[in-house]
């Protein structure tokens, strides 16, 4: 496509990450995130995650704000009365930590955080499933500064809101899809009792589905869409990263990547090939405005390797036909697997193993950008400089490697999975 500045000419597109943990947290600002999303411990749709304690988030802010990365904390439940009595006091101590916004989708929760922490901006989930202009204007009036859009809108949808808005536009780019509008969904309460809109998903959509008739108990009937199993309720990925040029062209304020729950290893990995297909768009904007512009392939290559359902564009040209959204099974073939984090630089970095690491072996540092860069492992040895024959997960140690690396904390190692080619061994 052609890609220009529109009338708007914002400020560039915002890379919004997922942290689950600290640890995610500090991964994806290593990679490039300018802002992250985070949950507490109440009142977020993400009950299992690692989630915040008060001391978390005053650790995670500090961290963030001195690398100048935005920090908003999920308040996105769908609450009941009984959730009202904590919540004045939870909202107050948010804002005394300096969290940077809030995800709301309640009207009564957003009415709450104007009253209880009004210098907080709000950004509204997509829970709250704004389709169309007149939603979107509703919102803004009530105060919110940014709308996240429901996932089932076309571009010339997204189009239509920005340019009624003086508020900021938000989109989901990637990342699991609910089989539900916006991931309003009750089956997970019906089929287990734990209600996702209140941030307790069993993932009930995931499940391989046999059929059992009442009157033949442990007889089950073939109901199958290949080889390995039923998932009649599940969906395939979002991933509009071919799709980029056309979001910042938009107007689009800020481009969000699902996955709280997921790994270390997905979560950085993800947020390094955004940071790397943004800043390639905005490059050609600066370099060679108005000229044809497609995302390189090897984003979508290196998008492979860290694992996937397989993907779709889901609503961005118009409805999906059910060959766009099922998959044909559990998860596609994953060709990389985590090995380790890097804890402290240096000329013999600090690591943290994910996967065991032996001396001999070839992994790969997982540079800024889609550099990779492969190396050998010469010695593995404890902190202390014991040598050791093999690392296993959890251990942290300290690697000599060949070729030496300019080595940064926080950044990610991994290996070729055995039987995925190369000479990768080990287990996930």
């Amino acid at each position: 496509m052609n890609l220009t500045r529109d009338k708007h000419n914002q400020p560039r597109c915002e890379l919004l990450a997922p942290a689950g943990s600290l640890e995610k947290l500090r991964t994806v600002i290593h990679y490039g995130a300018d802002a992250v999303y985070l949950g507490g411990r109440e009142f977020s749709l993400r009950a299992h995650a690692t989630n915040f304690s008060e001391d978390d988030l005053r650790q995670a802010v500090d961290f963030a704000h001195s690398r100048q990365v935005r920090v908003f904390v999920t308040v996105n439940i769908f609450a009941h009365n009984r959730d009202l009595v904590r919540l004045p006091a939870y909202l107050g101590r948010l804002a005394e930590i300096g969290v940077d916004g809030l995800i709301i989708s309640d009207p009564g929760v957003l009415r709450l955080a104007k009253e209880v922490a009004p210098a907080l901006s709000i950004h509204l989930s997509t829970q709250a499933n704004v389709t169309n202009v007149a939603s979107a204007i509703f919102w803004q009036e009530q105060g919110v500064s940014r709308l996240n859009l429901a996932r089932e809108l076309t571009l010339a949808e997204i189009r239509e809101i920005r340019e009624a808005l003086a508020a900021k536009i938000e989109v989901f780019v990637h990342g699991a899809l609910c089989i539900s509008y916006s991931g309003r969904c009750l089956l997970s309460l019906y089929l287990t009792g734990r209600d996702a809109n209140l941030g307790n998903c069993a993932h009930p959509c995931r499940y391989d589905y046999r059929l059992q008739e009442e009157k033949r108990p442990g007889q089950f009937f073939p109901v199958e869409e290949d080889g390995r199993g039923t998932y009649i309720f599940n969906s395939k990925d979002l991933c509009l990263i071919k799709r980029l040029p056309e979001l910042v062209a938009a107007g689009v304020d800020s481009i969000k990547i699902e996955g709280r729950m997921k790994g270390i290893y997905y979560a950085g990995g993800i947020v390094r090939i955004y940071r790397a297909a943004l800043d390639h768009v905005y490059r050609c904007l600066e370099d060679a405005p108005g000229a044809p512009l497609i995302i390189p392939p090897v984003f979508m290559e290196e998008i492979a390797k860290l694992g996937t359902r397989g993907y779709t564009e889901n609503f961005f040209d118009g409805a999906p036909r059910e060959d766009d959204m099922c998959y044909t099974g559990a998860v596609v073939d994953q060709t990389y697997v985590p090995a380790g984090i890097v804890l402290e630089a240096g000329s013999r970095p600090l690591v943290e193993v994910r996967n065991r690491i032996r001396p001999g072996e070839r992994l790969e540092y997982m540079a800024e950008g889609v550099n990779n860069v492969p190396f050998a492992v010469l010695a593995v040895t404890t902190p202390d400089g014991r040598p050791l024959p093999q690392a296993n997960s959890g251990s942290k140690v300290l690697l000599a490697t060949s070729p030496e690396i300019p080595w940064q904390a926080y950044g990610l190692l991994r290996r070729i999975r055995t039987g995925a080619g190369g000479n990768g061994a080990g287990n996930e």
